[in-house]
């Protein structure tokens, strides 16, 4: 039924396409009026839910004549763009790309539709996809992941019959045999309408702009409107996205959709003139070449409502454009006298006349596309710089330590090719903050050349110029250069520094997080958090090895009573066999792990052999007044919660952080100057693939870590919550499909990072049977009154082994005929038994040979593996560094140069890392000295620097007392 609108489109704008000149954007007013005429009732059109009959649709579109079309010139937005965007694409032979062909059926009853249907643009060509690319996805015999399963699935839900009526005519063409392996580009979104038309194709664009292959581009298009979340490509469609990370996908995302918010912009803004009466066909033709906003604000800033209009504007408006494009095309008729009008302001006289011509050639220079591209390729190859100085204002009247923060800069000047991204927002704040000037320097030459090359090549009039109109025309590219370009150079290249270097502080943060988030989770401990404070006192709270509360309280440690409060603390760690103490490292950090190390070395606490740990408490008072926290623990003062958090941010820290907004966790560079829609964009997207990665158990999980996993939100995890209450614990991953607002799409994407602990189900449900079967003897007269409503669950549902793997529902069937294939039982997943009978299938068959066995990827065949060979209960957190415990203490005072000293990376930043060597100050490890040969080689690697978390063996370069810096050198990663 889906195939009905590509055919009625089709040929809609094969109708129109001869008597259409300007693009179909542009005529959206009568889209409505147009669908209204044709397609009754009007109801239907609102509802979409299904299109009217073939042959009803089939009469109704042959009956519209030539003559109406034509009496319409401005017809249906949709039809050009969407033919021309959203193009499925198929690997040919030859490594070229060629339409998928419509279904015969098609051919046979609509060939004047498919003969009619005009040529693909030449800007939509695709020629980028190459060789090596086509190679690798035209193995039909190796499927996805996605491989049709039977029963109830997740992928029913792309049916063709089930999507809107408004989609590209192309979205759900797709090969029968590999749906997922093709580079099909489709373009188009259900939020954001892709029928915006450029001039340039969206592909190729975020290829270039991203460095990821084309095929890769077009697949990350289609699966991101489809509203595939992260984590679930990351791991389910790596085929598809030649096993890019997570942090590639999300440089993707956010490339995606800044391009689509420039032409968005674009069409609203052509919109706008076409309204007003201010669109020419060379302003559409420069607004569709439009790729960054910067270009776009750039040409349409003249046509902006409420200014008083540029000089090129005022020009015009006296009439003086003919004169303008006359000096141009045709030199030897122009009479520049005969403009002079001596009532009118502007025309008095010939100067005049002559600066109101030389304005207008400016602005035509400044707005052409080949000018523009001549001067930004020659700025490439020349020496261009950023400069900054210490601004003469606040030199007189300042803070002086916020002035000596910047002390780097007060006469810094930088290849703006060689600058790094934390010296950019450095800069950016002093400006910001009024202590810094901040210029870019483009050399004399490159101006030189470029009004050589406008006068003598780009601009040279057709005709002999006389000596007058040769000076006007060298006066106009100057003017054009130094009044419109090189403030645009120097805006452009400011942009792009900046939303450079914001974009890497973000990804960095995200890293940092991750490697935060990530760190290994210290289990089967109790306890002891505290919350270090003078004044106040030292809160304490004792969590048992499952994180209940077991015992809060106050002590002053710090206010002359520290030897007495030193035998509470004892009774306490005593009474509840606590050995582990958790610090925050807050205000009185220092004195209160210099009070513990001291009671530790004196053995104070012995029996119990006592050690202490450092945490971050970034974010903790903020939750603690947070309504999650009045929610979770209702009956504890705020100041008690915090030591609680801290405690637990040791225990499980991925459980304890996600209650935190990402962003008080404080493990960035420059975070507050940085955008902050993509900053939390960011650190959401790290949060939920860190949950989903991890797993949850969703039997005892929290609603707060059952919000970040991929595919569910904050209503779909309170249903879940509430389910959970009502029915019992969940038996296996299709009870999900039970749950209120879980829709297949929302289950395609969370099931497989949901986790099933077998053994408490095997017993709950064993448990129930018993139940159920004395309650229906003792109750089997006298119920039918009181019957129930649904079974209980065990009476349908059977513990699936597979739900305690990271393997998706949708390759169930996949793992079960390997299971088979290598004579393995679904009981014995994790055990020793099954890895050595997966060994040895792999060793006799190889990985690729045993997928194409099973009529399978490679990618997904490794994950089937990992999921029945990993232990029950596999952790991927294992791998990270845990907190680093310690005894004793080290004074700032303590230290001298060359001495060699363990730590934990704090922060990572591009300049270098922080390292906490437990004085109350991180050292800096500058990044030439983290190279490769000291890196550990075992642990597998995003980046090639470190991250929070990790410890490390460091000696002292450097110690600048009065400053509080010290400079570290990185002898190797423990």
């Amino acid at each position: 039924m889906s195939s009905l609108p590509r055919r009625v489109k089709s040929e809609a704008k094969a109708l129109t396409s001869e008597d259409d000149e300007l693009p179909s954007f542009l005529n959206s007013s009568s889209e409505s009026e147009e669908e209204e005429e044709e397609w009754e009732p009007k109801s239907k059109i609102a509802k979409r839910p299904r299109l009217p009959k073939k042959n009803e649709a089939k009469t109704k579109k042959v009956a519209v004549s030539r003559s109406a079309v034509a009496r319409k010139k401005v017809k249906k937005v949709a039809i050009k763009e969407e033919v021309d965007v959203s193009l499925p694409i198929a690997p040919a032979e030859g490594n070229r790309m060629q339409l998928l062909k419509p279904k015969e059926e098609d051919v046979g009853t609509k060939p004047r539709t498919l003969n009619q249907k005009p040529e693909v643009p030449k800007k939509m060509e695709i020629n980028s996809f190459q060789g090596k690319n086509v190679k690798s996805l035209e193995s039909d015999e190796k499927p996805s992941t996605s491989v049709p399963v039977v029963g109830n699935q997740v992928k029913h839900e792309k049916s063709e019959e089930d999507f809107a009526f408004d989609e590209p005519p192309f979205k759900k063409i797709k090969s029968t045999t590999c749906p997922e392996g093709k580079p099909v580009k489709n373009l188009g979104g259900n939020k954001v309408k892709e029928e915006f038309e450029m001039n340039w194709d969206i592909v190729q664009a975020l290829s270039e702009i991203t460095n990821v292959e084309p095929w890769v581009c077009a697949n990350l298009i289609r699966l991101f409107q489809e509203e595939n979340t992260i984590p679930f490509i990351a791991r389910y469609r790596k085929e598809l996205i030649n096993n890019l990370e997570a942090d590639a996908l999300r440089e993707v995302q956010q490339a995606l959709e800044e391009l689509r918010t420039v032409a968005k912009k674009t069409h609203t803004m052509i919109q706008k003139l076409k309204k007003e009466g201010k669109l020419s066909g060379c302003l559409l033709t420069a607004l569709l070449n439009c790729r960054t906003l910067e270009e776009l604000d750039h040409v349409s800033a003249p046509y902006k409502t409420g200014s008083k209009g540029t000089k090129a504007q005022r020009a015009k408006q006296l009439g003086l454009e003919p004169a303008a494009l006359s000096l141009l095309q045709n030199p030897m008729e122009l009479n520049l006298f005969s403009y002079i009008r001596p009532n009118t302001k502007g025309l008095l006289t010939i100067q005049e006349v002559e600066a109101g011509v030389q304005h207008i050639l400016a602005d035509i220079f400044a707005k052409d596309k080949d000018t523009l591209d001549f001067i930004r390729k020659l700025c490439q190859q020349r020496y261009i710089c950023i400069q900054s100085t210490l601004a003469k204002v606040s030199s007189k009247s300042g803070n002086e330590k916020d002035i000596d923060k910047f002390q780097l800069y007060h006469e810094f000047s930088c290849n703006i090719k060689n600058i790094q991204h934390h010296q950019i927002l450095a800069i950016n704040r002093g400006e910001n903050l009024k202590i810094l000037t901040v210029k870019v320097n483009i050399p004399d030459g490159v101006k030189n050349e470029f009004c050589w090359w406008c006068v003598n090549e780009r601009w040279r009039p057709k005709q002999f110029l006389k000596p007058e109109l040769m000076r006007i025309l060298r006066n106009s590219v100057e003017d054009a250069y130094k009044r419109l370009i090189y403030p645009l150079l120097c805006r452009e290249f400011r942009s792009k520094l900046t939303s450079d270097a914001e974009r890497e502080s973000v990804m960095m943060f995200g890293r940092n997080l991750r490697q935060l988030l990530l760190t290994s989770p210290v289990r089967g401990r109790t306890l002891m958090g505290v919350d270090p404070g003078y004044k106040h006192g030292c809160k304490l709270a004792i969590i048992s090895p499952t994180s209940q509360i077991l015992h809060t309280d106050v002590v002053y440690l710090h206010s002359g009573q520290g030897f007495r409060e030193a035998e509470k603390i004892k009774r306490l760690l005593l009474q509840y066999n606590c050995s582990t103490v958790v610090i925050g490292n807050g205000t009185a950090c220092r004195e209160t792990e210099a009070y513990f190390a001291d009671l530790i070395m004196k053995k104070y606490f012995a029996p119990l052999d006592v050690v202490y740990c450092i945490v971050s408490e970034a974010g903790a008072s903020i939750y603690s007044v947070s309504p999650e926290a009045s929610k979770e623990m209702p009956d504890l003062d705020p100041n008690l919660r915090s030591a609680v958090s801290i405690a637990r941010r040791v225990q499980d820290p991925l459980a304890e952080l996600v209650k935190i907004e990402p962003k008080h966790i404080g493990v960035g560079m420059y975070q507050h100057d940085v955008s902050q829609t993509l900053l939390k964009a960011t650190l959401d997207s790290v949060v939920e693939e860190c949950v989903s990665f991890v797993g949850v158990d969703i039997n005892i999980c929290s609603e707060i870590l059952l919000r970040h996993i991929a595919g569910l939100n904050a209503n779909r995890a309170k249903n879940i919550i509430e389910w959970r209450e009502k029915n019992g614990p969940f038996i296996n991953r299709e009870q999900l499909k039970e749950v209120k607002g879980l829709g297949p799409k929302s289950f395609q994407q969370c099931a497989g990072f949901i986790r099933f602990n077998q053994e408490y189900i095997k017993t709950f449900c064993s448990s129930k049977k018993t139940e159920s079967g004395s309650h229906a003897l003792s109750t089997k007269a006298g119920a039918q009154g009181k019957k129930k409503s649904k079974p209980t669950p065990c009476a349908l549902r059977q513990p699936n082994p597979l739900d305690q793997t990271c393997i998706h529902p949708e390759s169930y069937n996949i793992a079960m005929r390997f299971l088979s294939f290598i004579g393995g039982n679904a009981n014995d997943i994790g055990k020793s038994d099954m890895q050595q009978k997966v060994n040895a299938v792999i060793q006799k068959e190889g990985l690729e040979g045993t997928a194409k066995r099973l009529n399978t990827t490679v990618h997904t065949l490794q994950l089937i593996i990992d999921g029945l060979t990993q232990p029950e209960g596999f952790d991927i957190r294992t791998d990270f560094d845990k907190p680093d415990f310690k005894r004793s203490i080290v004074c700032f005072e303590d230290l001298s140069v060359g001495t060699v000293l363990t730590g934990k990376v704090e922060n990572a930043t591009p300049f270098g890392v922080f390292v906490d060597i437990g004085v109350g100050k991180a050292g800096l490890i500058p990044v030439r000295n983290i190279t490769e040969a000291k890196l550990s080689k075992v642990k597998k690697r995003r980046s090639l620097g470190l991250g929070p978390g990790e410890r490390v063996e460091v000696k002292v370069l450097n110690v600048d007392i009065p400053r509080l810096r010290i400079t570290l050198d990185l002898i190797r990663v423990l």
